[in-house]
């Protein structure tokens, strides 16, 4: 274990010792352990694997939380040598006068990692975000090249039927390379009763310093990627499902066929406080050889008590 992961660790198990604390709304909250694993590939033979360990010292609900988590990852970027990293986290989640935020921030031995956000409850909802995240390629994990992503998103409501999502950030990269974003989302109600909706998914960036390293860094990609998604509960428990197909392009390539699919399911936690959540998703990028196909499994499974 790396010095600053033990530093981690240690302040993670100072921070246990913390007596719990109501949050004033259902009674006293209880404490939350979870184990999850994911695991991504795509086109060039690069897998990335990572496990997971989250203790909740105060858990209310998924918005209101305190823990610590502690994560391996492997990296086998171009089917090469596996690389390992431990990652160490402070998690929290409050909310109050209308605002809510959370936060996951860390490091892997050699900087500052983690994200965070925070968003209002408003007809006119904003939410305002930053992550910082290792490049998962060759030299992004031999080189320790890492990005830091800053931004804001607001929903739009048009109508009972309509509603539009607005984002707007920055992206900077090790090095020199500085990446624009611009998304637009419109989302029509299709019917309310099934949670079925048909979404029109845009968006736009540009990099001022393309092919710095080797991530995928074009000049400019744009993608308009029509989706439907369905969104149910049942029995308490939650499921998603959404799927489109669009075009997009890059600098590099002329316009291409654009997929996208993702599915989630979500359990109530049962009388002992057992839950289990999975997700999967599947997307694909414009290459000057072809089309690059990216997907992604997680599982989780925990316990609150």
């Amino acid at each position: 274990m790396t010095s600053d992961v033990r530093i981690i660790a240690a302040a993670l198990a100072a921070a246990a010792c913390v007596p719990s604390c109501a949050y004033g709304e259902a009674g006293e909250p209880h404490h939350s352990v979870s184990t999850d694993a994911f695991a991504s590939t795509d086109a060039d033979g690069t897998d990335v694997y990572r496990a997971g360990v989250n203790l909740d010292l105060r858990y209310h609900s998924d918005e209101q939380l305190f823990g610590v988590r502690y994560e391996q990852a492997w990296y086998k970027p171009l089917s090469r040598r596996t690389r390992t990293r431990e990652r160490a986290f402070i998690r929290y989640a409050d909310k109050g006068a209308g605002w809510s935020w959370t936060a996951q921030v860390g490091t892997d031995g050699s900087t500052v990692i983690g994200s965070a956000n925070i968003h209002n409850e408003a007809p006119l909802r904003k939410e305002y975000f930053v992550e910082r995240d290792l490049v998962e390629t060759p030299r992004g994990v031999d080189e320790g090249i890492y990005y830091t992503f800053v931004g804001a998103a607001i929903d739009v409501p048009v109508d009972q039927r309509n509603g539009l999502t607005l984002v707007g950030g920055v992206q900077e990269f090790t090095g020199k390379n500085v990446r624009l974003h611009a998304r637009l989302n419109f989302t029509h109600s299709l019917k309310s009763e099934w949670g079925l909706s048909l979404q029109l998914r845009s968006r736009y960036y540009h990099s001022t310093h393309p092919g710095e390293f080797d991530y995928y860094s074009p000049t400019y990609y744009v993608q308009v990627l029509p989706a439907l998604q369905m969104r149910r509960y049942s029995g308490g428990w939650r499921y998603m499902i959404a799927a489109g197909l669009g075009v997009q392009r890059d600098s590099g390539s002329g316009w291409t066929q654009s997929r996208f699919a993702t599915a989630e399911i979500t359990s109530p936690s049962d009388r002992k406080g057992w839950f289990v959540k999975a997700s999967m998703q599947y997307t694909n990028t414009p290459l000057r050889l072809g089309i690059y196909d990216y997907g992604q499994l997680s599982v989780a499974l925990g316990n609150r008590f």
